[in-house]
Formats: C-alpha cells, sequence, structure tokens
C-alpha cells in the first residue's frame, strides 16, 4: 500500500474503515445512538437556514440515520445515499421509505475518490464518517465542485480529543505489560486544522466550531463494544495486527478507573465532534471589505485624535 497520497502520509487503513462499517451494518441500530445524536445536531444547524436545497447528498450515510429524522428540513426533495460500506447501500437500499414523499437513490462511493459530477448537489450533508479520510483536503475539494454554486456543505466529524480517557489508559497499561505502546485509538483533526482545510478547499463563508459529548459506562469493555458496533474501531495503519493480551486489557480498565472513574465508579468517555460549515462560491455572497475601503474612521468611532506613527501624543 502507498504510504502517501497527493504527498499527504496514509494515516488510516481504508480497508480496515471498510471492514469495520461493513460488520456494523448487521446491527446498526444496536449502537447508533450517539450517530443519532450527532446527526441531530447538524440537522438543527439547517434550520437556521431559510434556504430551500431540493437535491442532496448524504456521505457516509450509514443506514440512513440523517434522512430518518430530516422531516422536512431544508426543503430536500430527493437524496443520494452514499457510503464506502457496501453493506451499508444494501441495507439502506431495501428501506422502502422513509416516510413523505422523499426520493432516494443509493450509491457505493469512496469519500477520498467520489463519483459525481460538478454541481450535482444543493446541499451536501456528512455525519461522522470524514475524520477517516486520508487525504481529507483532496475530498473537501472534491465536496466542493459536486455543490452548485451558492450550495451548502454540512459535516460533522470526531475531533483529536475523541476517547484522550481510553487512549491514556490503554498506553499506561501497554506500557506495563508489554513494554511499549502503539497507537490504540485512531488519531484524529482538530478544530482549528479543520477550519484552515476548508479555506483552502476554497469554500466561503466558513465555519468550523467543536462540541463534546461525554457518555459513561460500567466499564471499558462496554465502550469498545459500542465503538465496534459503530464501526469506529482503530483503523491507524500503524495500529498493532496482533491481540491484545487479556491482563493488558483488565488492567487497562483499572487504570482507566483509577484515573477517571467517578463517585458511583462509572467510566466517562469524551466524544469530541467537530461541525464543519461551508459554502459552494457564488456572486451574491458578501465578500471581506478590501484594505483601506472603510469610509469611517476608527479615531472618529473613538472620539480620539488621530495620529501618524510616530508623534507623541499632546497633553490633554
Amino acid at each position: 500500500m502507498d504510504t502517501e497520497i497527493s504527498g499527504l502520509p496514509v494515516i488510516f487503513d481504508r480497508a480496515a474503515v471498510r471492514t469495520h462499517r461493513d460488520r456494523a451494518a448487521r446491527s446498526p441500530v444496536a449502537h447508533d445512538f450517539l450517530i443519532r445524536e450527532s446527526a441531530e445536531r447538524l440537522l438543527d444547524r439547517l434550520e437556521d437556514v431559510t434556504r430551500q436545497f431540493p437535491r442532496a447528498l448524504d456521505l457516509g450515510c450509514r443506514t440512513g440515520t440523517l434522512a430518518r429524522i430530516l422531516k422536512g428540513r431544508g426543503g430536500i426533495e430527493s437524496v443520494v445515499h452514499a457510503d464506502l460500506s457496501w453493506e451499508m447501500v444494501r441495507r439502506i437500499s431495501r428501506l422502502s421509505s422513509f416516510g413523505g414523499t422523499l426520493a432516494r437513490s443509493c450509491v457505493v462511493a469512496d469519500e477520498e475518490l467520489l463519483p459525481f459530477a460538478p454541481e450535482s448537489f444543493d446541499i451536501i450533508l456528512s455525519n461522522l464518517s470524514l475524520h477517516w479520510t486520508n487525504d481529507l483536503p483532496g475530498t473537501l475539494a472534491q465536496l466542493n465542485r459536486a455543490l452548485k454554486p451558492d450550495g451548502l456543505f454540512l459535516a460533522t466529524m470526531f475531533g483529536g480529543d475523541t476517547l484522550w480517557e481510553l487512549r491514556e489508559a490503554l498506553l499506561q497499561a501497554e506500557a506495563e505489560f508489554e513494554g511499549g505502546a502503539g497507537p490504540r485509538v485512531s488519531p484524529f483533526v482538530d478544530v482549528r486544522d479543520a477550519g484552515d482545510l476548508l479555506n483552502r478547499a476554497r469554500f466561503a463563508l466558513s465555519v468550523a466550531d467543536v462540541d463534546s459529548v461525554t457518555v459513561t459506562y460500567p466499564d471499558m469493555f462496554r465502550l469498545m463494544a459500542d465503538l465496534r458496533g459503530m464501526g469506529e474501531t482503530n483503523a491507524a495503519r500503524a495500529r498493532r495486527q496482533t491481540f491484545t493480551r487479556r491482563e493488558t486489557l483488565m488492567r487497562a480498565d483499572t487504570i482507566y478507573r483509577e484515573l477517571h472513574g467517578d463517585e458511583e465508579s462509572r467510566l466517562p468517555a469524551t466524544f469530541q465532534i467537530i461541525a464543519l460549515t461551508g459554502w459552494a462560491p457564488h456572486a451574491s455572497q458578501p465578500k471581506p471589505r478590501r484594505p483601506g475601503s472603510a469610509t469611517t474612521r476608527l479615531a472618529d468611532a473613538l472620539g480620539t485624535t488621530e495620529q501618524s506613527v510616530g508623534d507623541k501624543a499632546k497633553p490633554a
């Protein structure tokens, strides 16, 4: 496998991402609470927009969580469901209706190599999927091209502080029992980098912000079961390929409890969710003012006297 894509390091094993998602398709509802919560938050942002977006792309659709709770928001009339996982797409294609008159189609698509023509969609939605892409700048640029002018891009993705408690516990346990530690939790982008990438992809009026959801578990193993059920287990190329020893996992659970357990011995798991908003450029959008184009002086607004650089202030 190549170690670089467009000059960028290949961090994630995309075949593993697909395998994890295929496995999660077998019981998608049992572990999808966080996916549903993130989808609701994403669609809440759509309610703040008065525009209508008839044709939508749901990228990384899983089993259609976004479309299920859409409820007419955004004036969406038709949606293309796209996912890397054939099993996810097969499952969603068998669902006869999501209610209402929403027209639907399905396609297996890799986020890093999108099959859509330029200006295909009025809106692109992506819920908790893009954090697994190696070439995120390239993917964002492709998404921008797939939008019609003044089209809207809304996405959520896991951020770099996701599962920091689990990462800490596993690293300490492996250092104690195995004399070293490999990456057990996949590395994700931080919110500042995400905002920069939106700008690089030439989105207009782009915004990246962050929120955190903390879920409590009776033990570390319930958390790991949920991650497996969501298709969110480690897919880093540098991950260990061998099974972790039982005593290492038991020690990690103990460390997790000692460092982060509450008074009821429940364990918090932090999921940092980055929300991305951007618009495909259009002439009607507000533009930043050119330097020197202001018609009101700051000194006038402050009620002070304007001075040139180097002038000394006169005593009052």
